[in-house]
């Protein structure tokens, strides 16, 4: 693996468009992005396609990860693509424009170091507060609240991350908008200590 910088790892094979990347973020194989603020240190790992997202720092992507999957138009006579890309099918015919501002408004919120399970999918409007778990192949359809910790279709809570409290504790102390140097002083102590004891010796 290369080594990361302020300046963002992008695979060859990703398509990154219409996006904002972070310092130390990562984008790997075959993934495809567009319309998305990838916070820093936040990576995404091989086919992850993301549209349309607010993804915080340091949040943690699993492979094959879809964010805001695209919803079609099921009050309409057809479901197919061919009524709002008219412009693809027939001369003199435009996209519809409506139609997407319509789904740009359901946009996705990513909180800071949230992880997403391999294969999760998350539906359009979701927010998914900070230090979040998204287990593997979950579809996630509504919000979810910090610190906790969801699986299953569709994604329901399995139980809190953190013991009551620690949550709020760790949203004051905000790590994740530490400088870089200020990460390496408490590397240590990221690996050493629980939650807890983190918060105590660094004042949370």
């Amino acid at each position: 693996m290369a080594k990361l910088s302020e300046m963002p790892l992008v695979h060859a094979s990703a398509a990154v468009e219409a996006s904002t990347l972070g310092r130390y973020t990562e984008i790997a194989e075959r993934c495809q992005v567009s319309e998305t603020q990838l916070g820093d240190y936040s990576y995404m790992m091989r086919d992850c396609d993301i549209w349309c997202a607010v993804i915080g720092k340091f949040v943690n992507i699993a492979s094959a990860v879809r964010v805001n999957a695209t919803n079609h138009p099921i009050g309409r006579a057809s479901l197919h693509h061919f009524t709002y890309r008219a412009g693809d099918y027939f001369d003199g015919e435009a996209n519809e424009a409506e139609f997407f501002a319509w789904r740009r408004e359901g946009a996705v919120t990513i909180g800071s170091d949230v992880w997403i399970g391999h294969g999760a999918t998350i539906l359009p409007g979701v927010t998914i507060g900070n230090g979040a778990v998204i287990g593997a192949g979950a579809v996630v359809a509504k919000e979810v609240t910090p610190y906790t910790i969801v699986g299953g279709v569709p994604a329901r809570q399995i139980r809190p991350r953190f013991a009551p409290g620690i949550g709020e504790r760790m949203d004051a102390l905000a790590w994740w908008d530490w400088p870089h140097q200020k990460l390496r002083a408490a590397l240590a102590d990221f690996r050493a200590l629980d939650a807890e004891a983190f918060l105590d010796r660094h004042g949370g």
